[in-house]
């Protein structure tokens, strides 16, 4: 299994407000995780890294999780803590009220990965298949798309595509959902930020994916491309490879 998680700023934006990192617990699994700060002056930054901060750290004391069960059981407990943790500190803190960020996470084993979302980052899937989503967006376009009030082209320059009906520490108690995939070798996660998603199409993505170039070269790929079309978000993205070579 190779990893690779990169960020950048963007074109436009002054500060970087995702997160997220790749990381090993004790027994050689992956955790993979992307978050999109939102709100605040600044805030949005505080949110995403306090996000990831404490799911690398429960992470690294964490069990071997040898089933989807306890993989499923173990994002949802500390998802649940985490929002808790996010509200309560934007509640206490002036200047952090209405903070919050999206999240995906995937939790890789060697046949399975797990994967938790709230918001509008996504995890991808590429496989002998083909390239699909596998995260649904918690957003407004997506519910207007669903409801056939607009076309999925249309969402995609919809005047309120930003806006999010879910987001993790910006109420008490939120939604979450997660869902298991069997996967096998030669398969390809990635997760990502709109930043991403918003400006490279699903064809061009895939078309990088299956590149023999390394992740490092990938992941550049992408967010260079993500840049010459605007850059008008941060970008950040996570790539999971779950062949036995490394690229």
């Amino acid at each position: 299994m190779a990893t690779v998680f990169m960020t950048d700023r963007g074109r436009i934006r002054q500060h970087n407000e995702d997160s997220g990192g790749v990381f090993l617990n004790d027994h050689g699994q992956v955790l993979a995780i992307v978050a999109d700060g939102m709100g605040g002056h600044r805030a949005g930054d505080i949110a995403s890294a306090m996000a990831v901060q404490k799911l690398q750290d429960k992470w690294k004391e964490s069990e071997c999780l040898n089933n989807p069960e306890d993989a499923a059981q173990w994002i949802r407990e500390h998802v649940k803590k985490i929002n808790e943790d996010i509200h309560k500190y934007a509640n206490e803190h002036e200047e952090c009220k209405g903070m919050g960020t999206t999240i995906v996470l995937a939790i890789c084993a060697e046949d399975f990965c797990t994967i938790g979302n709230i918001g509008d980052s996504r995890c991808y899937l590429f496989n002998n298949h083909g390239f699909k989503q596998v995260t649904e967006d918690h957003s407004l376009v997506n519910e207007l798309v669903k409801n056939g009030q607009i076309t999925k082209e249309d969402a995609e320059h919809h005047p309120r595509k930003n806006i999010l009906l879910r987001a993790l520490g910006t109420e008490e108690n939120v939604s979450l959902d997660v869902k298991t995939i069997e996967v096998e070798k030669e398969d390809v996660l990635l997760l990502c930020s709109d930043g991403l998603s918003n400006k490279v199409n699903d064809d061009k993505l895939k078309e990088l994916l299956q590149s023999s170039s390394s992740l490092q070269e990938t992941g550049t790929r992408l967010i260079t491309l993500a840049n010459e079309l605007g850059g008008e978000d941060n970008i950040t993205l996570a790539i999971v490879d779950f062949t036995s070579e490394s690229r």
